[in-house]
């Protein structure tokens, strides 16, 4: 039944009333003690975001993740919340529409973890998409936004471009285009519907998996759950259950039916590279067509990092072991190379290199890269017969309406009155800042440091000052977590009070990008990190060694480069 209690109006934006999610064994026993509305599995960005949207609508909500919350594709992506450009290439009309007003509502609810980003598309002679057919796809593009981007798109002549761009390519060059979408940084995106799901009542709980699901009469009646810290299991029961794991999706189809199911998901990969800014000297995030085989690429600007990527191939990798290739990451150096030809990008300019799968909806995609491009993003839930809802496909953009569809079809599983979803006007957790800019100086004034202030704002919203006020009860906490980065000591006892962080991965690769920034991929930060979490996580000397040697493996598992293709 509906909770009559659930909060519908925004969290109170008082300083000293944000809820600290209940212990973890607290959260375990809660989760065996009750019967749910739904459990959901699964706690990227889609499973996370459809918890907070249940539990915010009054239902009695479970979420339970494997891993942590993002820790597969949903911090792996392009980090950008985009209308979907190339998608108008393939006629996938509808899902630009629909991703150019979740771009701009994302803008509104989550000012800090989602921000405008201009791109050029340089244009040069005999391209695949000559100016007028790029021109045209902009026009169109800002029509199905209904004209409210953040700006227009500005048509460029050769000269316009080498202006706003002086370490372009100029050889050959015929003009091109600046147009907007928007960036964000998508772990943290999904760790705040995670927190919002907390806040609103839902019980969340990671590095719990499903074991085997319940089944009454034939109907799926609870699951399984093993807490992968404590090797504790329970039986968690529910009315309803949701299969949001994204690529792992098919794994969780084979407890609901062991004798087999042709698969619904299709796994594409993609790769993605850090190298330092410096390197290429952009100011714009770019959109290009590489040299190689004419697909569309990214280069984009991460503070001091540039991000290059992405691939787009079929692959058979198990998804929590996939990463990058040699062959990736000389695919992606290459073709940058082309378009900034005094870059000379080698090997030792990469700082990081990650690659995670996109969970395809099976149909119409056949399994090779030519369907990987082509393949409609657009998202698909289907009722086994044993009544487990699935979610397949979608994008990062469309994550608020994925999880909207997930809720509303809970609602009519449960044969529930349908509630309209609160998402859709309800900042998440840290949004609720009338100014950016103001904020920025708010901080920048505080903390004194321009570079972590506007990394606190950009990480937390308005909820900085809280992380912050840890450094003056503790000044220790004021310490760096890595040499020249913005990341400070105090943002690992937040995560471990506020975040749901119980791990050294969890902190240094989800709620910060440590590791994504390290030449050692945070292995140095990791014992930083690790005192500041031992104490408050209860951990002895044996385990904070073991807790390090697990992190070394984590990073050695996602960002290792493969000698082959897998």
């Amino acid at each position: 039944m509906r909770s009559e209690s659930a909060a519908l109006l925004p969290p109170s934006t008082d300083e000293g009333d944000i809820p600290a999610p209940p212990p973890r064994a607290e959260r375990l026993r809660a989760l065996a003690a009750q019967q749910f509305d739904v459990l959901i599995i699964g706690g990227g960005v889609t499973g996370s975001g459809s918890a907070r949207d249940a539990a915010l609508r009054g239902l009695k909500v479970a979420l339970v993740e494997r891993e942590d919350f993002a820790s597969g594709t949903s911090s792996r992506s392009s980090r950008l919340i985009h209308g979907g450009l190339r998608y108008l290439e393939h006629g996938h009309l509808g899902l630009v529409f629909e991703s150019s007003i979740e771009r701009r509502r994302l803008l509104q609810l989550a000012p800090h973890l989602v921000r405008p980003l201009a791109f050029i598309w340089p244009v040069y002679a005999g391209a695949r998409v000559p100016r007028w057919k790029l021109n045209a796809g902009l026009m169109l593009y800002d029509a199905l936004s209904l004209f409210r981007n953040v700006k227009g798109y500005q048509r460029l002549n050769a000269r316009q471009v080498h202006q706003m761009e002086p370490g372009l390519r100029m050889e050959n060059l015929k003009g091109g285009a600046r147009y907007y979408d928007a960036a964000t940084d998508d772990a943290r995106l999904t760790l705040a519907n995670a927190v919002g799901a907390s806040e609103a009542g839902a019980t969340v709980l990671n590095h719990a998996s499903v074991r085997r699901l319940v089944l009454q009469d034939g109907k799926a009646q609870g699951a399984i759950v093993v807490d992968h810290l404590t090797g504790e299991e329970v039986t968690v029961r529910a009315r309803a259950i949701v299969n949001a794991t994204g690529p792992w999706s098919d794994e969780i189809r084979k407890l609901d039916a062991p004798d087999g199911t042709s698969p619904a998901v299709r796994g594409s990969k993609g790769v993605h590279l850090a190298v330092p800014r410096e390197r290429l000297r952009h100011n714009d995030a770019f959109t290009l067509l590489s040299p190689k085989d004419g697909r569309v690429m990214f280069v984009l600007p991460a503070e001091g990092f540039t991000i290059i990527g992405t691939t787009e191939t079929s692959t058979r990798a198990h998804p929590a072991e996939v990463r990058a290739s040699e062959a990736d990451v000389a695919y992606l150096l290459e073709s940058a190379n082309a378009f900034f030809p005094e870059a000379h990008l080698t090997r030792e300019d990469v700082v990081s290199a990650w690659a995670g799968i996109r969970p395809l909806v099976a149909a119409g995609y056949q399994g090779n890269a030519a369907d990987a491009g082509s393949a409609s993003r657009e998202h698909a839930i289907d009722v086994s017969p044993s009544g487990v809802l699935a979610i397949s496909g979608g994008k990062l953009t469309t994550y608020r309406v994925m999880a909207r569809d997930v809720v509303d079809s809970v609602e009519r599983h449960l044969s529930l009155p349908h509630r309209k979803s609160p998402t859709e006007m309800l900042p998440l957790p840290g949004g609720d800042i009338p100014s950016m800019d103001a904020e920025f100086a708010a901080a920048t004034a505080e903390v004194g440091d321009a570079a972590t202030a506007v990394h606190l704002v950009r990480a937390y919203g308005s909820r900085w000052r809280r992380v912050w006020a840890l450094t003056r009860q503790e000044p220790a906490l004021a310490r760096p977590l890595a040499p020249g980065l913005p990341y400070r000591a105090a943002e690992a006892a937040w995560g471990v009070s506020h975040e749901l962080a119980h791990t050294l991965s969890d902190l240094l690769i989800r709620r910060l990008k440590v590791a994504f920034e390290t030449r050692d991929q945070g292995r140095a930060a990791a014992r930083v990190a690790a005192e500041v979490m031992a104490p408050r996580l209860g951990w002895d000397a044996a385990e904070t060694q073991r807790q390090l040697d697990t992190y070394a493996a984590d990073a050695l598992r996602i960002f290792g480069v493969d000698s082959a293709d897998a």
